[in-house]
């Protein structure tokens, strides 16, 4: 045979091969479930609803302690030392905060652990009782997570609250769940101070250790009859004063978590641990290769159940975590003075958490400056996109082997040092993100994205893309704590029964999915419901529709479709 047909046609059959071994893998299949009549998945590898991945570890502070053990000499928690802070002027006249930063500071499991039991024991001698809520208000930080563990280790419930709420949403939050202890930083202590005649059931603060906090802490002792404290005092406190550990069960409430409240007041989502920790399982089992060689880098809101869902898979797979922030993430970032690297160049991460927006930025950042040098430069990119992106879509005729080692040498090199140059997996979450966006971040950081999709009333538990899933648009087959099911919504014209895809309302059933809102018994009873299993089910008011391979696509929300005058139903999202 001619070795040209040959060289032709084999590619072509391989390619071909491929593509249908990929369209034919089963991601998400039916289940049988009682509830509502609709069509439900489950994730193909687990019959039921996984609760919990470790025998004898049935709540968040049993998962701690049991890392803390296994990897007691590991770094856990890192946090890069402040060198200095500088203010910047521009030729305008405008003043920017600069930070110089140094390299990440280390604290081990096993001193982790005697962190959280000192600060658990603080609290108590703070006169801080079990019954007695707090509330952390305060940036993602090391102190963020010993704080929330040391509260888990008294069974005391965590209130989490974004540090950029407004006053209105603070006091509600604060007020609603009669908190008598905040956690915070000096920002957020300014704000406090600010709003203390509003607050009524708050007694004690205490301050995460920040240089320049000297004038709040002052002005909160002059104006407040709080207790003010430092958190090195509380943890010093309970070193010198150990108190044995009254630990949760599962059925505890863990953490109430104040959504944003995109209209009206925030409403607090109730979370016990035994919700988050089936969410931590069931993503354990997704990230490829998970272990103990992983850096993942911290820096969205831990105030967020995406951020704090994920900081308990690291810690339940022995994984560093290195804390960061959006203003300090990469060497050319709003606060990072010139010179200083970023976190993620300091830190070298093999795992990050994002959000669409971010992951647009970095696109968008790359593409500028790729158009900026222009010539060559942007003539070899364009090339090795494209090539790439063939590859990435199933052509043998793409950019494989030798040819893809040569473009990641000369061109995407650099666009993966932004991030450190190491990131192996990126988890997406928090809003959908677009198909450009990811075949970017794909092809130039050469890393796949696990696309999730959840909500906070789900522990952000629902499904999760896999790592060998190339396609784009799709949020992946149901978590392993998970049951997806579509229901009928007749009146924006979305039925189980639609071809050649089921489509509906999207409704998650699990151990993941919360009891509820706090003292909102009405809107609680409107969108979860209990079926004749004892299932529990959140209707979540976004419509989907399910692929062959059982994996989700997000196509609609029952809030954005309107009736016009002559009958008719348009989705404002699409328009």
């Amino acid at each position: 045979m001619n070795p040209y047909i040959v060289g032709i046609f084999v590619p072509l059959l391989f390619s071909f091969m491929f593509r249908k071994s990929k369209d034919g893998k089963k991601r998400g299949v039916p289940a049988d479930v009682g509830g509502e009549p609709g069509y439900a998945i489950r994730n193909y590898r687990f019959t039921s609803p996984v609760e919990t991945q470790w025998e004898g570890v049935r709540t968040l502070a049993e998962l701690f302690e049991e890392s803390c053990k296994r990897f007691s000499y590991k770094p856990l928690l890192g946090s890069r030392k402040l060198i200095s802070r500088e203010t910047e002027q521009t030729q305008d006249g405008r003043s920017f905060e600069k930070l110089h930063l140094g390299n990440y500071e280390w604290m081990s499991y096993g001193e982790a652990f005697k962190a959280v039991c000192s600060f658990a024991s603080g609290l108590v001698q703070l006169g801080h009782k079990k019954d007695e809520r707090v509330a952390i208000f305060a940036d993602t930080q090391a102190e963020w997570l010993i704080a929330l563990q040391g509260c888990f280790r008294r069974n005391i419930t965590v209130v989490t609250i974004y540090a950029s709420l407004g006053e209105e949403a603070l006091c509600h939050s604060l007020n609603e769940t009669e908190v008598s202890t905040v956690i915070c930083g000096h920002k957020e202590l300014k704000k406090l101070v600010d709003i203390a005649g509003q607050l009524a059931t708050v007694k004690r603060v205490i301050y995460v250790n920040d240089e320049g906090i000297s004038n709040e802490v002052s002005l909160a002792e002059e104006n407040t009859n709080w207790t003010i404290i430092s958190f090195v005092e509380v943890e010093s406190l309970g070193r010198e004063n150990p108190v044995d550990a009254e630990l949760p069960v599962s059925a505890d409430i863990a953490v109430i978590m104040y959504t944003s409240g995109s209209t009206g007041l925030p409403k607090g989502v109730m979370m016990t641990h035994g919700n988050v920790l089936a969410t931590v399982s069931g993503v354990m089992t997704i990230v490829p290769a998970l272990g103990s060689k992983e850096i993942y880098l911290a820096y969205l809101p831990l105030a967020h159940i995406l951020e704090l869902a994920a900081e308990n898979v690291m810690v339940a797979a022995g994984c560093s975590i290195g804390y960061g922030s959006p203003f300090t993430l990469t060497d050319t970032s709003n606060k990072i003075k010139k010179g200083t690297k970023g976190d993620a160049s300091i830190l070298g991460p093999t795992l990050m958490a994002a959000v669409p927006a971010i992951l647009d930025r970095v696109r968008d950042g790359v593409r500028k400056k790729v158009d900026a040098k222009g010539g060559l430069s942007k003539k070899l990119f364009d090339i090795a996109y494209s090539r790439r992106l063939a590859a990435i879509n199933g052509s043998w005729f793409g950019a494989w082997g030798l040819e893809k080692i040569l473009w990641d040498i000369l061109v995407f090199r650099k666009v993966r040092s932004v991030l450190g140059g190491h990131v192996r997996f990126l988890l997406s979450g928090g809003a959908p993100l677009s198909g450009d966006t990811q075949r970017f971040i794909n092809i130039c950081l050469g890393a796949p994205i696990g696309q999730g999709y959840g909500l906070t009333e789900t522990c952000a538990g629902g499904t999760f893309s896999e790592y060998d899933d190339t396609s784009v648009g799709r949020v992946g087959a149901p978590l392993p704590c998970s049951y997806i099911k579509l229901i009928d919504w007749p009146e924006g014209g979305y039925l189980v029964t639609d071809s050649p895809m089921p489509r509906g309302e999207i409704v998650i059933g699990g151990p993941n999915v919360t009891p509820g809102y706090f003292k909102n018994e009405e809107k609680t009873k409107e969108v979860y419901k209990v079926d004749e299993r004892g299932m529990r089910w959140f209707y979540t008011g976004d419509i989907g529709r399910f692929h062959p391979d059982g994996c989700l696509e997000i196509i609609d929300r029952k809030k954005d479709i309107v009736k016009l005058q002559h009958g008719e139903y348009v989705s404002l999202g699409k328009v």
